[in-house]
């Protein structure tokens, strides 16, 4: 782990999204992080002790998105996908591509693996798995101003 010293910084931007307006001042205390990315391998460990499952791999209820097509209705994540020639930036679906079944042990989706890259980050994990990965470490989040 790290020593991350506090401070005080500008928070936020006045030219971006407006959720992040307005720009203010914030303080953190120092705080303890972890130099590296969890990895593969750390996760692996966490869910075979644990059983967790992720967001990615529990399909939605359809009671929590009403409206939303059947087709619409699994379990899965966004996968990076090279674009092929020029694309607009402004849209992100020309790279983020919604893939079935794709999550932290299947990054690519059905028929990939993470064998091999057990010392690569973690994907696919939402906050919420985060959190239960945090405290099963002993750990926690850092907030939003801290990780700013």
């Amino acid at each position: 782990m790290v020593w991350i010293p506090g401070g005080t910084f500008r928070m936020g931007s006045d030219s971006h999204y407006p959720e992040e307006a307005p720009v203010h001042r914030a303080g953190v205390d120092g705080f303890w992080m972890d130099a590296t990315p969890v990895t593969n391998e750390q996760f692996a460990r966490f869910v075979q002790e644990t059983g967790h499952k992720t967001f990615a791999e529990i399909p939605p209820n359809p009671e929590d998105y009403p409206g939303a097509l059947p087709h619409m209705l699994y379990a899965g994540s966004l996968v990076f996908l090279k674009p092929r020639g020029r694309v607009d930036f402004k849209n992100i679906g020309n790279w983020w591509h919604f893939v079935k079944k794709a999550d932290w042990r299947r990054p690519q989706g059905p028929g990939s693996s993470v064998e091999g890259r057990e010392k690569h980050p973690v994907v696919h994990v939402a906050y919420s798995d985060a959190q239960a990965y945090a405290r099963w470490a002993g750990k926690e989040l850092p907030s939003e101003a801290e990780w700013e």
